[in-house]
């Protein structure tokens, strides 16, 4: 899966609710996400959640993540997918690791972002993570049950952090964290604005800090403007290529296995030959629920060359 996810959300509500030379080889994304809340939950992550989603141009949650991977992997791009149609994702396609993903949403309200841990040596023989997003995304059992369940088979797999999410325009929004690198038990985040790399949720990598905060100022600048403003504003966040550096917390996690890359790996958008983002995701959910999916994606291996979609629906809870 995507060797680093950064992601940023901001969720407003309801909540009472690298490289080809060396790269972290299938540390998967680095998310940075930040969410108010009303909550907003992301990958990395960077959750704010806050009381306050009525107001002008709120937002339930906003969602700003980066995928990091190898050009080469094989993957689809965002699209509706599932029995109904009712799930939209990108799909890994990897041999071996078909159809897990990183980051997806469903049309009854399910939602879920993947981070991998980094680490400096991975078992080959785990099972792949991708498969986590893809099974929450398809069961009818809510985030919390679900992380517990994950949580007691979290030695199966090489380090994750996983996000999930039951979006409820009616009930309110639970938003609920685990990292098998972390604590036993699966927590449910209270509203407030998290931020989630290769490490646990809010470890303060330097990298994580200066993204939370370009993704604050993102949201306040757009508050009172249309809603591609903000969109324009967040991609802007997540293809920042300044190094924060020098970083001891990515250097010790990582130890010899990051050195080669740090100069490129501890930036918001990682890029290096062969491997770095491909996809930034954005996804709004406003207070009644209308979704905004914006996926911009790297095609054909080739930097000056990307493509954007823009998905739009409503929850049908």
């Amino acid at each position: 899966m995507p060797p680093e996810l950064l992601c940023a959300g901001r969720c407003v509500g309801q909540a009472r609710a690298a490289q080809a030379w060396h790269c972290p080889s299938g540390q998967g994304h680095s998310v940075w996400d930040a969410v108010r809340m009303p909550l907003g939950a992301g990958t990395p992550v960077d959750v704010q959640r806050r009381e306050d989603s009525a107001t002008e141009g709120s937002r339930r949650l906003i969602l700003a993540a980066n995928r990091d991977e190898f050009y080469s992997r094989p993957s689809k791009l965002a699209d509706f997918w599932g029995n109904n149609n009712e799930i939209l994702s990108g799909l890994d396609m990897e041999e071996g690791k078909e159809g897990g993903t990183w980051l997806g949403i469903s049309t009854c309200g399910k939602l879920a972002a993947l981070t991998n841990y980094l680490q400096p040596q991975l078992d080959r023989q785990a099972r792949g993570r991708g498969e986590l997003v893809t099974h929450f995304l398809t069961t009818d059992v809510d985030s919390l049950s679900y992380l517990k369940k994950v949580s007691m088979e979290g030695h199966l797999y090489n380090g994750f952090n996983l996000i999930a999410a039951d979006l409820s325009t009616a009930k309110g929004d639970v938003i609920c964290y685990y990292g098998n690198r972390g604590e036993p038990e699966p927590i449910i985040l209270t509203p407030g604005t998290y931020g989630l790399s290769n490490a646990l949720l809010e470890t303060p990598w330097r990298k994580l800090c200066f993204g939370k905060q370009l993704f604050l100022e993102a949201v306040e600048r757009s508050q009172a403007l249309p809603k591609d403003v903000l969109i324009a504003n967040l991609l802007d966040v997540l293809n920042n290529e300044e190094a924060q550096l020098p970083d001891p917390a990515i250097e010790d996690q990582g130890r010899e296995y990051v050195q080669p890359v740090l100069s490129k790996y501890a930036a918001v958008c990682v890029r290096c030959p062969g491997y770095g983002t491909r996809t930034n995701t954005i996804i709004l959910v406003d207070p009644d629920g209308h979704v905004t999916f914006t996926e911009r994606s790297m095609m054909d291996k080739d930097l000056s060359r990307w493509e954007t979609r823009t998905y739009e629906f409503t929850l049908q809870n």
